[in-house]
């Protein structure tokens, strides 16, 4: 059986990207853009205690998808301790709700969000009482 072991991220502006994500989520990062010959920051989302899917913020290339449209890519759902804190974050550095929060009931609270470029990522947090 497969698991994710990388993902990507594609933005306009990789510097700013990581910034977003790094005040939300405590993302660090390895500058590869010398390897990769564009814009390409390796994403670290896990640390020697605890486990995480490493990825990168790439260069975008061409135009993005119009807002609205339908999704062209996968959808990253990052877990988190604190729902509600965690959207205020997502919205004080710039993001915006792309559907609001909502329960999975006897499981977790679960919505989704955009990022500066425009991606849309969701945000769980577990919870046997939702709903």
């Amino acid at each position: 059986m497969s698991r994710p072991i990388h993902f990507e991220i594609h933005s306009n502006d990789v510097p700013k990207a990581a910034t977003f994500y790094a005040d939300i989520f405590g993302w660090t990062y390895e500058d590869y853009s010398a390897f990769a010959g564009m814009p390409y920051f390796g994403i670290l989302t896990g640390s020697e205690n605890e486990p995480g899917i490493n990825g990168a913020l790439t260069q975008r290339k061409g135009t993005a998808a119009a807002a609205g449209g339908p999704i062209n890519g996968a959808v990253l759902t990052m877990g988190v301790e604190d729902f509600d804190a965690c959207a205020e974050k997502i919205l004080t550095a710039g993001g915006t709700v792309a559907l609001e929060k909502y329960a999975l009931p006897g499981m977790a609270w679960q919505g989704y969000f955009l990022d500066l470029d425009g991606n849309v990522f969701g945000i769980h947090q577990p919870d046997h009482n939702a709903g």
